[in-house]
């Protein structure tokens, strides 16, 4: 497998905030081309809710904020309007929340419900195969990671300035 290198020094991330384009999310996602372009940037905007699209967002690289928000607008559409590509395939809004553990024939009856196992958050995002996508990928940005004070500074253990702030 080839393997291109990075280049030296690496490019700082694109800074900026994404502004939606409906061709762009089209061509994307077609599946959603027969509804309107304003539904589509209500649900951009819904989007931005659930991911910070400012300067200050800790999505630094507006790139890569764009193909997310792209695709959490898709997993807004799927959940309020449904799809349709224009070509009169057009499915309905999902009127159910959850995965749907067992369904009937006879007097229609469906049942659904979330893994014990998950949080609500991710229970809102997995209900469409856009949602899952996103949740997936932003891990990492729903991880902490701890650092412990320093073992030794220069006043002894704890943090450098430790005697100087408990002196005040």
């Amino acid at each position: 497998m080839p393997v291109v290198p990075c280049p030296s020094p690496c490019p700082p991330p694109v800074r900026g905030v994404v502004q939606f384009s409906a061709t762009e999310f089209n061509a994307l996602y077609p599946e959603f081309s027969g509804l309107s372009s304003t539904v589509q940037q209500n649900s951009f905007n819904d989007a931005t809710f659930d991911l910070n699209n400012t300067c200050g967002s800790i999505v630094c690289d507006a790139n890569q904020r764009m193909a997310w928000l792209y695709t959490l607008t898709a997993h807004h559409l799927l959940l309020d309007r449904g799809t349709n590509d224009g070509a009169g395939n057009v499915t309905p809004a999902q009127g159910i929340v959850g995965r749907i553990d067992s369904a009937a024939e006879g007097s229609v009856s469906v049942s659904a419900s979330y893994n014990n196992e998950v949080t609500q958050s991710e229970a809102y995002f997995i209900q469409t195969k856009y949602g899952a996508k996103f949740w997936q990928q932003t891990a990492q940005y729903r991880t902490a990671f701890y650092v412990g004070p320093p073992s030794c500074g220069p006043n002894g253990p704890g943090f450098p300035w430790q005697d100087s702030f408990l002196e005040e």
